[in-house]
């Protein structure tokens, strides 16, 4: 069996597909291509005539969730699966997410050019809905694929439009009533690799090309609506009002003083949704909505610190004289990646000569809920700048090769294969 550190992957190639895919999801500012729009439709054309091409057996389940196999010596052996997710924020960057598929792509791809057969079967998977940019939850087609959302669920996923994931994917062509026959379960896979660039400041401050993330942050999503009582706003006096967007503002602070003070060096707080009603410069505002979003490696921290946010708005709307409702949106645990799988990365980025350092994971990605039905790793490469979820996210495509190379060397130890 010849060494797997032999086999290189296209940085060509690798930046052809990535600027492919950018092209089609391309907006006045960055990349904006959200899950059953005409750009994710475009985009998954484009991927699946690529893989079909590869004459990999292609599946697609009911909310569009992509797999692509490339059958193994033993068919029924448990997969070894990588990829990410195509969708993406408004007017964000072109390496969120896709980065991920275009290095598993590239893998498949390389494996073909050189005659290499996988004993277990390895499989590309293109994630819908990771973003939660359309119905809001982030990772609803990772988590309808491990049987987390059911066919229920989906019909509860609204868009603001008022439209569920559920008919949206229906008009889209997918049959989402058929998702629980496409759930995976323990044992189906052997292991996931995501490749992903990091989306923080760490690798390229350090100038270390790739992190070998240890753990993924939990979050804690919610949705505060404030009442409070519009009116004139030069003739209510300042004693007698009920301002809701007064009352969020201090609650928004309240967030970040909390999570400063309660907090440990990885928790992080954010506010990055809000709305007012009637949003006119001479009226009290009558309604107020905002979003919180907490994360961190530790679950009771993150409850902790939700449990102190939820009182003090509850305090700062009696001072106010104002009604709050909180809404939890989304719950994802924190999860440490597989000790086995990490070892093999670390082994191959050694065996490439490759320098990295281990990292932890602050943005959330489809590999968290993976983890609930097998082993699980992620290799990071670097955000110029520590710039993501911008028009102005980059990544150099030298640093996306060593870690497509580290994940193809990986893939090939964890699957097996022979040379034909």
């Amino acid at each position: 069996m010849a060494c797997a550190p032999v086999y290189e992957t296209r940085p060509v190639r690798i930046q052809r597909d990535i600027k492919h895919i950018a092209s089609l999801g391309k907006d006045k500012a960055g990349r904006t291509c959200f899950t059953y729009s005409q750009q994710d439709k475009d985009v998954r054309d484009f991927l699946i005539e690529t893989l079909q091409g590869l004459n990999l057996s292609i599946a697609v389940d009911g909310v569009g969730n992509i797999r692509a196999r490339y059958e193994g010596k033993n068919p029924d052996a448990p997969i070894v699966m990588s990829g990410s997710h195509i969708d993406s924020v408004r007017q964000g960057g072109k390496f969120d997410g896709v980065a991920g598929v275009v290095a598993a792509l590239e893998v498949v791809r390389t494996m073909v050019d050189e005659g290499i057969v996988p004993i277990h079967p390895v499989e590309v998977v293109i994630f819908s809905e990771e973003e939660g940019s359309n119905f809001g939850p982030c990772c609803a087609g990772s988590k309808a694929m491990i049987g987390r959302y059911t066919v229920k669920d989906l019909k509860k996923l609204k868009n603001p439009a008022g439209m569920s994931m559920y008919t949206m994917a229906q008009e889209c062509g997918y049959n989402p009533d058929s998702m629980p026959n496409s759930v995976l379960r323990p044992g189906d896979v052997k292991a996931f690799l995501e490749l992903h660039i990091e989306q923080g400041p760490s690798l390229d401050a350090a100038g270390v090309p790739i992190g070998i993330v240890e753990a993924i942050n939990g979050l804690r999503q919610m949705r505060v609506d404030v009442q409070g009582v519009a009116n004139h706003a030069g003739g209510t006096p300042m004693a007698l009002r009920q301002d809701s967007l007064l009352a969020a503002s201090r609650m928004i602070l309240a967030v970040e003083e909390i999570v400063r003070k309660e907090g440990a060096d990885t928790t992080v707080g954010t506010v990055g949704h809000i709305e007012c009603s009637p949003n006119v410069w001479n009226i009290i505002p009558g309604r107020a909505t905002f979003s919180i979003d907490i994360r961190d490696v530790c679950e009771k921290t993150m409850d902790r610190i939700v449990e102190k946010v939820k009182e003090r708005i509850q305090d700062i709307a009696t001072a106010c004289h104002v009604e709050s409702r909180i809404s939890s949106l989304a719950s994802l645990e924190a999860v440490r990646l597989s000790p086995q799988v990490i070892e093999v990365l670390e082994k191959k980025a050694k065996e490439l000569g490759t320098p990295y350092k281990k990292i932890n994971s602050g943005a959330v990605h489809d590999a968290v809920l993976l983890r609930s039905i097998t082993d699980v790793g992620m290799i990071f490469v670097p955000s110029i700048g520590g710039r993501s979820h911008c028009p102005e996210e980059e990544t150099d495509v030298e640093d996306i090769k060593k870690g497509a190379d580290i994940l193809l060397a990986s893939i090939l130890e964890l699957a097996g294969f022979v040379e034909e």
